[in-house]
């Protein structure tokens, strides 16, 4: 008897003790959660995902964050055109809540007519955007930007200061950030240092490329948006060191480029340091001739992140860019130093279980330093010592919040930015009756920009819909602090300001579950930049023309239509982009025989002019494919047609049709990455003779490497460039200087890459 009331006893402590376990687990989970949804492929947050759950449904904030109520049970769906649908079960559901996090796949990856590609994945990411490991040490992001399918680069030197072309629009017409927000303007006239290359690289993460005036967060976004996202602040429980060393060396031009990152983290700050060093010579094109191309790049400065409190952070990105003895062969002239300080702050607050949800603002300050000269061109006879120095400073910020709903979610803020370029350039006469003398001309004349926008962005989704409405309205005023009276007589209005409108709509549609439909119209608006307007009779066209400003230019109009057809499968995507665009007020120039040029080596004036109706249009064609569990290829097919309907020719400087095929693979459990690309590039003889263009012939390229990973902090790469040693050059390479030749692109080159990476 007592046995069996001790067994009782026994029992009952059990049954109470379960029961108190079980009322613990029930309560604990019935309490509201929050849990974080990250892409299963690159770890990357996921927002905008719909959910719904029991009685709750919303939308993923910017962190990828949803909260919920626990119930045994119930079943989470979440869905969005990018990921498709997902069913997580009660019992992943509360595994995820225990850990915090919860991993799905993708299934698709356009929405906008966008791009996205990973410049500083992790080893053993999937992305299929992954930029090749020896690119992270790349010296210059236009060259990066260059393996996007849809960019081109305008080449004036063999190494540097590469200027994005994309569709057929450049320099002004596009608008290249930092993190949506920074940018550089070239101090040169010739752009020897464009925006892209003071992009710190081994600092960036993501580059968002934003095709069309259809996203209008980031700026006037008027044939595109190129947004450098910089690498996010990773904060840790226990405070730890972190760093990533890589190095590099190519045969052809004797490259050197080497990069590290070494900081801190802990659980309230995220301390790294950069730096990155670059140089290069002559290198020897296919058929074994040299073109000057020495360079060399130092790169320094660092990121700060400190988080304030669970919603709030902090953080700073300081960097200084210095160049030096770079040869422009195409130009008169070389870049003898180049320094550019970029500072930007960014607050960011979240907001959970509010209308409002997120706040993100942000203050930067850009300023270029630029000297350049001859003094090492080989000239005969030599005349003249030219000399130009010249500087650029930009600041500005935004403000931008987030509101989500039930079913929509709105970007709202607004941004300005002032943009100011002055600058002198020195000739010392060596021959004829001014010998002895030396004359000054103002480059810039101090002009500035000042832009002031507001913008709103709204996004619908439904299962198999997301819709987004775009507008913007910019304010754009400009002056000269410094006239040039030669310049004035020409053009007596020195100042101008207009508003700008922007105006875009569409969405993309599943059809089924694997074929989408996605179709955008956009209409924006782009007052001219600062050379458009003061230029100050300086050759820096396609021709050797002098140009001069026009402060009373009209804003041009794009106004463009993309239609995206997308079939999508677990082994197989294909992406078709048809797209359009018609401008108005076209900004180009014509040649003004009234004029005289400063220069006796310059045959003429041209002039800067709108013109009335103009025309881009084209398609890019993307096919990925996953062969095998250890072969993939990827495809492309783009082109691009211009028109300028004033002249009834061709738009200059537009790309020919060109194909990419790459095949690569992952052996040995991922440790073995061999790799082929095959590049080939028709002739293009649509060409503008009014500007000078010529044919250019028809080539193609092979690039072949192959990585081991030897763990996942160490990585070799080794591979050959231009294998068949092909004697080639792009379309949108200029002329050297006094030549009848191109710059012709790099012949054999044999490389070499080791990383070590510990972030």
């Amino acid at each position: 008897m007592i046995k069996t009331l001790i067994k009782a006893d026994r029992l009952y402590l059990r049954f109470f003790t379960f029961s108190i376990f079980m009322l613990t687990n029930i309560a604990v989970f019935s309490q509201s959660k929050t849990i974080r949804i990250l892409n299963n492929e690159n770890g990357q947050s996921i927002s905008d995902l719909l959910f719904k759950y029991n009685n709750t449904s919303g939308i993923s904030n910017n962190q990828g964050e949803i909260t919920i109520e626990f119930e045994e049970g119930k079943t989470l769906y979440l869905s969005n055109v990018q990921f498709g649908k997902n069913e997580i079960r009660s019992s992943d559901l509360k595994n995820a809540l225990e850990a915090g996090v919860l991993k799905i796949a993708a299934t698709s990856y356009n929405l906008l007519p966008v791009t996205v590609i990973m410049v500083h994945p992790e080893i053993f990411e999937k992305s299929k955007f992954d930029i090749p490991v020896q690119e992270k040490l790349e010296h210059d992001a236009g060259q990066l930007l260059e393996q996007m399918t849809s960019i081109s680069v305008i080449r004036k030197s063999g190494a540097y200061g590469f200027d994005p072309v994309l569709r057929g629009f450049k320099y002004d017409q596009l608008n290249l950030v930092i993190d949506g927000t920074q940018t550089a303007s070239a101090a040169c006239p010739n752009r020897m240092d464009p925006a892209s290359s003071q992009i710190p690289i081994n600092m960036i993460s993501t580059v968002e490329l934003m095709k069309g005036p259809f996203s209008l967060r980031y700026g006037n976004s008027f044939g595109g948006t190129i947004n450098f996202k910089s690498s996010t602040s990773q904060f840790s429980e226990k405070t730890k060191p972190a760093g990533r060393l890589g190095t590099s060396y190519e045969s052809n031009g004797n490259i050197f480029r080497t990069e590290g990152v070494a900081g801190m983290t802990s659980n309230k700050t995220d301390i790294k340091f950069f730096g990155s060093f670059s140089q290069g010579n002559d290198y020897k094109d296919g058929d074994g001739q040299e073109i000057p191309s020495d360079f060399n790049r130092l790169n320094w400065g660092g990121k700060f992140g400190f988080k304030l409190s669970e919603k709030q952070n902090l953080g700073v990105l300081v960097s200084n860019n210095r160049a030096k003895n770079v040869d422009f062969p195409a130009l008169p002239m070389d870049l003898r130093e180049d320094n550019t300080w970029m500072i930007n702050a960014n607050h960011s607050a979240y907001f959970y279980g509010k209308a409002l949800s997120a706040l993100n603002s942000t203050i930067y300050f850009t300023k270029v330093n630029h000297v350049m000269d001859n003094l090492d061109k080989i000239i005969t006879p030599r005349t003249v010592d030219a000399l130009t120095d010249a500087e650029t400073s930009n600041y500005g910020g935004r403000t931008e919040m987030r509101f989500d709903f039930k079913k929509s979610y709105i970007f709202s803020g607004i941004d300005y930015r002032m943009e100011r370029a002055d600058g002198e350039r020195s000739r010392s006469m060596l021959m004829g009756p001014m010998a002895g003398k030396t004359m000054y001309d103002n480059v810039w004349q101090d002009a500035q920009i000042q832009r002031g926008g507001t913008f709103v962005e709204y996004h619908i989704i439904k299962t198999k819909l997301h819709a987004v409405v775009s507008g913007r309205i910019d304010y754009n005023a400009a002056k000269s602090n410094n006239p040039d009276p030669n310049f004035v007589a020409l053009n007596p209005d020195m100042s101008s300001d207009f508003i700008n409108p922007s105006l875009s709509a569409g969405g993309t549609k599943m059809l089924n579950n694997v074929f989408s439909l996605g179709l955008w119209f956009g209409t924006a608006q782009r007052s001219p930049g600062i050379a458009e307007r003061y230029i100050n009779f300086l050759p820096i066209g396609l021709d050797p023309y002098e140009m001069v400003g026009n402060p009373q230019l009209k804003p041009e109009t794009n106004n463009q239509a993309d239609l995206i057809f997308e079939y999508n499968t677990k082994s197989t995507k294909i992406n078709l982009d048809l797209y359009s665009s018609f401008l108005r007020n076209y900004i180009s120039s014509e040649i003004d025989p009234e004029v005289n040029p400063k220069m006796a080596t310059s045959p003429g004036v041209r002039r800067y002019i709108n013109i009335d109706k103009a025309l881009i249009s084209g398609f890019e064609l993307e096919w990925k494919q996953v062969i095998t569990s250890y072969l993939r290829q990827d495809f492309g097919v783009v082109y691009i047609y211009g028109k300028d309907k004033k002249l009834n020719a061709p738009l200059p400087e537009i790309a020919p049709l060109e194909i990419k095929y790459r095949l690569y693979g992952n052996f040995l459990n991922d440790k073995l990455l061999p790799e082929i690309l095959f590049r080939q590039a028709m002739k293009q003889d649509r060409i503008s003779t009014s500007f000078g263009e010529t044919v250019s012939p028809a080539f193609n390229v092979v690039d072949t490497k192959i990585s081991w990973v030897a763990s996942r902090a160490i990585t070799a790469t080794g591979g050959v460039l231009n294998l068949f040693d092909t004697a080639y050059y792009e379309h949108l390479s200029r002329y050297i200087l006094g030549s009848v030749n191109p710059i012709y692109s790099p012949g054999r080159s044999i490389f070499v890459t080791l990383t070590f990476n510990f972030l």
